[in-house]
């Protein structure tokens, strides 16, 4: 059979699967992939019966998640087709069970995933995962999945201890073209691929191919005994964590998990929550990138899919606003960026979900600072720090600026391009964070 028929072949056998699974449709999440819809449409054989987790105890919370940012370049026409992708993500609280979620926000067509799994790492910095952890996954009870364009889909819980701050490895594997891969750039993050169906291969010796992307893969809730609800940090590439240390976990959010467990460990009186990061680098609050969907979503319109879509949300930290300073040239003063941060809150607040709100850090030294942008990052940290945008304030922006010229990062929380942190500023941004914050709900009424 020559290749040409092989790719025939299998497209044609593809296109079976999307037809039958078509009778089986359910209903899925919306097309900005929003929400916590569990409908899928299934495709498959049914998985064995022992997968799927039994009834128990505790709190779904979300333990990692990443925002979907765009279509990753050079898929747009095979994807990733015929590849295991073996996502590399770091848990904030642990849980008894699992369940994740697959975006295909920005394919152009239907996304066939025929084989997936969940395990514990074996450590860091590798594919290699604990054999007894290693679990398929599947999707209302069957083992494969075809997520339409522009959807998303949540997996069945299964049944597996996740540890809390550990590696856990989610593979998936495509066999057919699907278009654009939707992904998160810039993870600081190695994660894995390999070619052919490796998906249940524990020992990660076929995961050759490293990348800092994380493919398809947006969230990993848990069955939790250790937490009783979620914190989500959205921001932009200063919540990404852009320019911290690869596979160290040092972006703020991960800081900031750390400081709260430390506490909950001590008995201190804080609230038992996770942390999870929907921070995407360049992110605006008023402007969408280019495309449809867009790419890049402002922060107004993807607060629904980012936020309140997330598991089980009790406090959101928005860390936002710095882009539109230095990329809207139409932005003249701070109140544009003040309604549309006022926007989020009012969205949270329709949710019972608490806006913890933190100051603009400054930037002098950037290429693009000036000083008609640093009068805009002062006039929203004025109407921040004022009581009239947030439930209550970190001020980030003191907490890392240099107490001689407060234009700028103090030089050793500065990562060098006078903009991001260093390691030791996204520290500080975690210490500087009350966790007394954290505790009661949202205000009725600012």
């Amino acid at each position: 059979m020559t290749k040409r028929h092989g790719y025939a072949l299998l497209s044609a056998i593809v296109a079976l699967i999307v037809v039958l699974s078509a009778a089986l449709y359910i209903g899925v999440a919306s097309d900005d992939g929003g929400g916590e819809s569990s409908g899928n449409t299934f495709s498959g054989p049914r998985a064995p019966h022992n997968s799927a987790a039994p009834a128990s105890t505790g709190v779904w919370v979300g333990s990692w998640s990443a925002s979907p940012v765009g279509g990753e370049p050079g898929t747009e026409t095979d994807g990733l087709a015929g590849r295991s992708l073996r996502n590399v993500v770091h848990t904030t609280v642990g849980g008894t069970s699992a369940r994740i979620t697959l975006s295909n926000l920005y394919g152009q067509s239907p996304l066939t995933i025929t084989h997936a799994s969940i395990a514990v790492a074996a450590g860091t910095h590798t594919a290699e995962a604990i054999m007894e952890t290693m679990r398929r996954l599947t999707f209302g009870g069957n083992t494969a999945v075809v997520i339409p364009a522009g959807r998303q889909v949540l997996s069945d819980t299964v049944a597996l201890r996740i540890p809390a701050d550990r590696d856990v490895l989610v593979t998936t594997y495509s066999p057919a073209p699907s278009g654009s891969v939707t992904y998160h750039p810039r993870a600081r993050q190695i994660s894995y691929a390999a070619q052919g169906d490796r998906t249940e291969d524990a020992t990660g010796t076929a995961y050759t191919e490293r990348t800092e992307y994380w493919r398809y893969l947006t969230a990993l809730d848990v069955l939790s005994d250790e937490a009783e609800g979620t914190v989500v940090a959205f921001g932009d590439s200063l919540t990404d964590g852009l320019r911290s240390t690869e596979n160290a976990n040092r972006r703020w959010p991960d800081l900031l998990s750390d400081r709260l467990h430390t506490a909950i460990r001590s008995g201190a009186d804080v609230p038992r929550y996770s942390v999870v990061n929907q921070g995407i680098g360049g992110n605006q609050v008023l402007a969408d990138g280019l495309g449809r969907p867009a790419e890049n979503q402002a922060g107004v319109s993807r607060f629904a899919r980012d936020v309140l879509g997330r598991t089980n949300v009790k406090v959101v930290v928005v860390d936002l606003g710095i882009n539109d300073i230095l990329r809207n040239r139409r932005l003249t003063g701070p109140d544009q960026v003040l309604a549309g941060l006022r926007t989020l809150v009012g969205q949270a607040h329709a949710r019972g979900i608490k806006v913890i709100g933190a100051t603009l850090m400054p930037f002098d030294g950037h290429r693009g600072y000036s000083a008609a942008r640093e009068n805009i990052r002062r006039g929203i940290n004025a109407g921040i720090r004022a009581g009239r945008v947030y439930d209550a304030v970190v001020d980030f922006d003191q907490a890392v600026r240099d107490p001689y010229d407060p234009r700028r990062l103090r030089a050793d929380y500065d990562s060098g391009d006078h903009l991001h942190p260093s390691d030791k500023g996204y520290e500080r941004m975690a210490q500087a964070f009350d966790l007394d914050l954290l505790k009661g709900s949202a205000q009725a009424r600012l």
